[in-house]
C-alpha cells in the first residue's frame, strides 16, 4: 500500500482533547486517537430513527426523481436506482437541524474536538439494491479540503448496515498522516487501492460510525433487495477555512447550515 500526500497538506500534526470526558468512554477516546474511528452502538432509539425516516425520506425522493431526468439518470456522484446522496436536510427540516445539535453529538464534539464546534455538512446517503459498485476509498477531506484538515463524521445507520447491502468500511491509523493524495475515478474520488487492515463495520439502525474526516473509509455494493439508508452529520472547529483552487478561502460558517453547536463548551 503507498500513500501520497495531498498538495496542501504539510506538516499535519493530530491532535485531540485530553479530557476529562462528558460523553464518551476512556477506551472510545483513545480508539479515535489510534485508530480514527469507533462504532458507538444504539445511539438513538427506533422511536427517533422512524421520526428521522419520516424526514429524511421525502427529500431523498425528490433527489431519486431529479435524477431520473438528467442525461443518463446521474449528477455528480449521485445515481438515480443505485446511489443518492441529499445534502443540507437541515435547510429543509426544523427536526433534522435541532436533532444535530442534540446531546448526543454536542457530547461527540465535546470530547473528541473541543469547545467550539460547527456543523460542517449534513447528508443522507440511501444506497439502492441495484448499487453493484462499491463506493470507492476515500478520505471526507479529500473531496473539499479545509482546514483545520481533521472534522468529525457521524454515519448514523437509518436501517441495518450489513457486509452484504453496503456498510461501511476504514483502515485504521491513516488518520495520522493527514489528508492524502485523492484522483477522480466513475464513482467517486480515490485515495487507496485493496489497503491492508481495513475493517468492515456493520450497524444496526441506530448505531454510529464515528471517524475523523481524515480517516479513510469505502463502502461494499447492495447485493440485497432493500434500500441502505444513512444520514451523514458532520461537524468542523469553529473557524474552519474551505480552501480551493483559485478562490479566495472561504469561512464555514454558512448561517442556515453550518451554525453553532458548542460555544466555549456550553451548547449553542
Amino acid at each position: 500500500m503507498t500513500t501520497e500526500s495531498h498538495s496542501r497538506n504539510r506538516d499535519f500534526v493530530w491532535r485531540q482533547p485530553q479530557g476529562p470526558y462528558r460523553f464518551v468512554s476512556a477506551d472510545q477516546a483513545s480508539a479515535y486517537r489510534e485508530d480514527g474511528f469507533f462504532v458507538l452502538e444504539n445511539a438513538f432509539d427506533a422511536a427517533t430513527v422512524a421520526r428521522l425516516l419520516e424526514e429524511i425520506d421525502p427529500l431523498e425522493a425528490e433527489t431519486e426523481a431529479y435524477l431520473k431526468r438528467q442525461p443518463k439518470g446521474r449528477h455528480g456522484i449521485s445515481r438515480a436506482g443505485e446511489i443518492t446522496f441529499r445534502p443540507h436536510l437541515v435547510t429543509r427540516s426544523e427536526y433534522l437541524k435541532e436533532f444535530s445539535k442534540g446531546r448526543v453529538f454536542q457530547g461527540l464534539v465535546h470530547d473528541l474536538m473541543g469547545a467550539d464546534v460547527r456543523l460542517y455538512w449534513d447528508q443522507s446517503v440511501y444506497k439502492k439494491p441495484g448499487a453493484a459498485q462499491e463506493f470507492p476509498w476515500h478520505q471526507d477531506n479529500g473531496y473539499t479540503y479545509i482546514e483545520p484538515q481533521q472534522y468529525l463524521t457521524c454515519w448514523l445507520a437509518l436501517t441495518d448496515a450489513t457486509l452484504d447491502n453496503g456498510c461501511p468500511w476504514v483502515v485504521p491509523g491513516l488518520h495520522k498522516l493527514g489528508t492524502l493524495r485523492h484522483w477522480p475515478t466513475e464513482f467517486g474520488y480515490q485515495c487507496l487501492e485493496s489497503p491492508e487492515g481495513a475493517r468492515a463495520l456493520p450497524l444496526k439502525a441506530g448505531s454510529i460510525a464515528v471517524f475523523s474526516s481524515l480517516t479513510p473509509h469505502r463502502t461494499g455494493p447492495n447485493i440485497t433487495r432493500t434500500v441502505r439508508k444513512a444520514y451523514i452529520v458532520q461537524f468542523a472547529a469553529d473557524g474552519a477555512v474551505m480552501l480551493r483552487d483559485g478562490e479566495a478561502p472561504l469561512i464555514c460558517d454558512a448561517p442556515q447550515r453550518q451554525y453553532p453547536v458548542l460555544v466555549g463548551g456550553e451548547a449553542a
